[in-house]
């Protein structure tokens, strides 16, 4: 559990960690500018992270190339501050006092740019979401 004096630490876990847990990752990074630490992980790793969403990632300026899947162990829930499960049954253990979220977003697993791209907008909507939340980001205006 993070101090006053340290950063959140928020998890996005996904079977593979190859999509869905990839893209929430980057773009919270992205968006939280250094303000909390954020990590991703996954039950089954696979050996790369997904190439349409790396594809649509970069068309907005973000990059795939330092991510690679990393497995889900139970140290990794423990140090997290808030969990995000990304709707695909992950199942991560339960410790007392963290939060934990299930984003129900499709797989980009198979699917076509113009899906993924989709796909990558609602787990954008849901980050920016998070981070008002969690106090790093101003509600945008509409």
């Amino acid at each position: 559990m993070t101090s006053p004096d340290t950063p959140p630490v928020v998890l996005y876990a996904c079977v593979h960690n190859s999509g869905r847990s990839v893209a929430a990752k980057l773009l919270t990074e992205h968006y939280a500018g250094g303000r909390l630490e954020v990590r991703s992980a996954g039950s089954e790793p696979t050996g790369s992270v997904n190439a349409e969403i790396t594809a649509v990632l970069s068309e907005r300026g973000i990059s795939t190339g330092s991510e690679t899947p990393t497995r889900l162990t139970a140290g990794v829930v423990e140090n997290a501050d808030v969990v995000v499960s990304m709707g695909c049954g992950e199942t991560c253990p339960i410790f007392p006092g963290k939060r934990y979220l299930d984003w129900d977003v499709e797989d980009p697993a198979g699917r076509d740019r113009k899906t993924v791209r989709r796909i990558v907008d609602e787990i954008d909507r849901r980050v920016r979401k998070l981070l008002v939340e969690l106090g790093v980001e101003r509600p945008t205006e509409t």
